[in-house]
């Protein structure tokens, strides 16, 4: 149950704190004063979305928090909405949480009953979730959801699959045609960039062979410079005999001539090896070129990209081949999990049936207790449902027993859909009825948000009656413009604007005593009529 609520700069709320007591909790105040905003901001703390521009004006967030008590333990629940972003934080205890902590928190938490919940009541899905949630072992259901979600997930890969073949299907011949030319060629990665750079550097060496080549001319072309070395040093070793400083020069001329014999030498041994290779390489190296060049034509493609086609097409290729052993085999798993999922609902269709029966009888007193003639009969009828369609298996599609809820609130009268004949009083007593069956002793806050519109007079009452009696065993929080209800909190908290230097700011008080006859007073009208009822509500109590 909820011990204490607060909320902070949420809308017109500035500032507001509630501590709740066990039993019936009443919330009333003129329409529009915020009663069923305090219950929004409970469903916001429990993991429903708020927009961020309901921060109160000029401030950075809003805060609601509330602590709980579940078997005796304190659970404190705080989140946070940013204005602006709309980012909220989530704190469970002192930890950070998810929403997803607070999905699973929730139905322990609170069960929350509305205007709009009965619109949901209308709805047949919805109505069929309900037998569903009062199934005594949930493990059949669990297991038809499960088989649906993995036959639903083989049947869209079956779909792909086929859509991908059919698509490259037509086009088999062109990547066949693709995949021979690239094997034909066989470019590797980066190949071109590779072949490119080496013709550069045989390039290179040709000019350094011509050089070589050029050099040795130099030496042994006429008149040859050895030669004229040898002339030139007999000459300077006769100068040295009358200029002895000749000598010197003679000696170097030796040592330059026999330097220049050995660079002859290893010239002629260089450029007839190094010609030889360039020439086999460069020839190699352009007939490679060529072909790729003829490729990248051929394809209208970047070499990097006719690499990476090759690899998408033979990919493709090898695709269509195993596709039908792919196919076969999804065939497979579609008809061992439809065969699965045929048991499951044979197991679930009895369940259901007999769920139906024990929800109609329990709703049926409830009903009567809540004012509905004793001859009020709820039905679950039942229709096949399509739950799963074979795609490639040759057999028809499973189908299913899904309820609705017809009723027969007078004698004399077919059983009708909900929402055919159900008048909006009816509704909110028909979603009290299933809510006080999720009911139990300390379990989650009942929330009923005007549950009791549409409805009045001796009807009102026994709704009272029934209320109370719920809420000796479940803490409820009861809105409400009736002071007949009003009447019966064991906390009564009355919810009034105000405004204060310009602002506006919902208030919340709680009420005792003659503050209640006169909150009473003034939901019977007012005046000496309202006062006068609001004395006989409570002398009745």
């Amino acid at each position: 149950m909820i011990e204490v609520l607060r909320i902070k700069n949420l809308a017109l709320i500035d500032d507001l704190e509630l501590e709740l007591g066990p039993g019936l909790n009443v919330l009333t105040g003129e329409t529009g004063a915020g009663k069923s905003f305090i219950v929004s901001a409970v469903n916001f703390l429990t993991g429903e979305k708020m927009r961020p521009e309901l921060v109160r004006a000029g401030c950075e967030k809003a805060v609601v928090e509330a602590l709980f008590v579940q078997d005796g333990e304190d659970l404190i629940l705080r989140r946070e909405l940013t204005a602006g972003t709309g980012r909220s934080r989530i704190y469970v205890g002192d930890s950070l949480a998810s929403r997803e902590t607070l999905a699973a928190l929730r139905p322990k938490l609170l069960l929350h009953a509305s205007q709009h919940g009965q619109q949901r009541l209308l709805q047949p899905s919805f109505q069929a979730a309900l037998l569903d949630a009062f199934l005594p072992d949930p493990a059949p259901l669990a297991a038809r959801n499960r088989l649906v979600k993995e036959l639903t997930d083989i049947a869209g890969r079956i779909r792909a699959l086929d859509a991908k073949a059919s698509s490259l299907e037509e086009k088999r011949q062109f990547l066949e045609f693709q995949q021979a030319e690239i094997k034909k060629v066989n470019p590797l990665p980066g190949e071109e960039e590779e072949l490119t750079a080496r013709r550069a550097a045989l390039a290179e060496a040709r000019k350094a062979s011509e050089a070589l080549s050029k050099a040795l001319e130099c030496i042994e072309s006429e008149p040859k410079v050895l030669d004229s070395l040898a002339d030139l040093h007999r000459e300077l070793l006769h100068a040295g005999t009358v200029a002895p400083e000749f000598t010197e020069d003679a000696e170097a001329v030796a040592a330059f001539r026999h330097q220049l014999k050995d660079m002859a030498v290893r010239l002629r041994r260089a450029p007839a090896a190094g010609a030889a290779v360039s020439a086999s390489d460069a020839e190699a190296i352009e007939k490679r070129l060529f072909t790729l060049a003829q490729l990248r034509r051929k394809l209208h493609k970047s070499l990097a990209e006719i690499v990476d086609l090759g690899g998408q097409v033979t990919a493709n290729l090898d695709f269509l081949d195993a596709c039908a052993l792919d196919r076969k085999q999804l065939a497979r798993e579609e008809a061992a999990g439809m065969e699965a999922l045929a048991k499951v609902l044979g197991t679930l269709a009895t369940a259901r049936r007999a769920a139906a029966k024990r929800l109609a009888d329990a709703l049926e007193d409830i009903l009567r207790g809540l004012g509905f003639s004793k001859d009020v009969r709820v039905i679950f009828e039942f229709s096949p449902a399509t739950v799963h369609t074979p795609v490639a298996v040759d057999a028809p599609a499973l189908v299913e027993d899904r309820a609705r809820i017809l009723w027969r609130p007078n004698p004399g009268q077919p059983p009708q859909p909900l929402d055919k004949i159900a008048s909006g009083g009816e509704l909110s007593r028909f979603l009290l009825a299933l809510m006080s069956l999720s009911a139990e002793p300390g379990g989650p806050t009942l929330i009923f948000d005007e549950i009791d519109a549409g409805i009045g007079g001796l009807t009102l009452g026994s709704v009272g009656e029934y209320v109370k009696k719920l809420s000796q065993t479940s803490q409820i929080v009861l809105i409400t413009h009736w002071p007949q209800l009003a009447r019966l909190a064991d906390r009564h908290f009355s919810v009034r604007k105000s405004v204060e230097n310009d602002q506006t700011s919902t208030r919340c008080a709680r009420l005792s005593g003659p503050a209640v006859a006169a909150e009473l007073a003034r939901m019977a009208g007012g005046g000496e009529a309202g006062t006068e009822m609001a004395r006989r509500l409570l002398t009745d109590l």
